[in-house]
């Protein structure tokens, strides 16, 4: 099983980037799709997340209408599209798969990991 993040990097505040993530080893479309994040000295943020459909959307109140998650099943590949970065959106972000059978998770993996950094 693998998630691969890619396409973080340093942008100036109000700039954009798109982040991927390319899932294989598992049943991609069977499971939710989350991205995390984590800044210095804090604890890990859940940012965004995506059903296995692609039917719903829920979002962390300090992204709501800057960010969009996104999935392609057919290629096994999530995204998170941010726009009007901020300072504060500085972290690690993180690619989180998650199969849940009822309110029990049963079966979850996560990549590595790929840095954003916004200067202001």
């Amino acid at each position: 099983v693998q998630l691969v993040e890619s396409g973080g990097g340093l942008v100036q505040a109000g700039g954009s980037l798109r982040l991927s993530c390319a899932a294989s080893g598992f049943t991609f479309s069977s499971y939710d799709m989350s991205w995390y994040r984590q800044a210095p000295g804090k604890g890990r943020e859940l940012v965004a997340t995506i059903t296995s459909a692609g039917g719903s959307t829920n979002y962390a109140a300090s992204v709501k209408g800057r960010f969009t998650i996104s999935r392609d099943n057919a290629k096994n590949m999530a995204y998170l599209q941010m726009n009007s970065l901020k300072p504060e959106d500085t972290a690690v972000y993180y690619c989180n798969a998650r199969s849940v059978v009822g309110s029990q998770i049963r079966e979850e993996y996560w990549g590595q990991g790929t840095q954003v950094t916004v200067s202001s």
